[in-house]
């Protein structure tokens, strides 16, 4: 069982596609405010060129994905943004993290946020968003990694996760990102800080 101080060692990072919540990541990693270790999440989608299986993500066949989800080894697990590859977060890889004596870092889709929350509600939940709906649909478009029919159906879920923002414990607008960074990384302080009140 979770004692308090382990639930509230988790930072969970979600927000629509294009809300540059993986750039924020990065920058936390590089500079964390306190010893933080990503977790890797599960997969069923398949390995990109240069994905590296066990750092990017573990990449599961769906028949495997399968069996860990009914033996109960995930703590969250979605379809993301209807594409029929499912992704999920191992209680394994919580385990690897708390054994290194470091704070669990997720960045987890919205629905599987929720999932999450329902099971470690003293999680420090962050909700990543742009300063407007108009600024997604931009970044998406500015990728050119999507086709067009791909590209609608993110905005659609991103307007659907919008309206579950309030879910969060804290909404960080990244409209600049150092800025953004720098609340992000105040957030974890104060929240380190009050934990060690308590």
């Amino acid at each position: 069982m979770n004692t308090p101080s382990e639930e509230w060692r988790i930072i969970l990072l979600s927000g629509p596609a294009g809300s540059g919540k993986s750039t924020l990541v990065k920058r936390l990693l590089a500079d964390p405010p306190v010893p933080l270790e990503m977790s890797i999440s599960a997969t069923t989608r398949p390995m990109r060129p240069g994905e590296v299986n066990g750092e990017d993500y573990h990449f599961l066949s769906p028949e495997e994905f399968e069996q860990k989800r009914l033996a109960g080894e995930f703590i969250e697990y979605a379809e993301v943004h209807r594409s029929g590859y499912w992704y999920g977060t191992l209680e394994s890889e919580i385990d690897r993290i708390r054994s290194l004596d470091k704070w669990v870092l997720l960045e987890i889709d919205v629905e599987g946020a929720l999932n999450l929350l329902k099971l470690y509600p003293n999680t420090l939940s962050i909700f990543i968003r742009t300063p407007s709906f108009e600024e997604y649909e931009r970044r998406l478009k500015d990728r050119q990694t999507e086709t067009a029919e791909v590209i609608e159906r993110r905005l659609q879920t991103a307007k659907k996760e919008l309206q579950l923002a309030d879910s969060y414990r804290y909404q960080v607008v990244n409209d600049d990102l150092d800025r953004a960074t720098q609340e992000i990384k105040d957030l974890i302080i104060r929240w380190e800080a009050d934990l060690h009140a308590g």
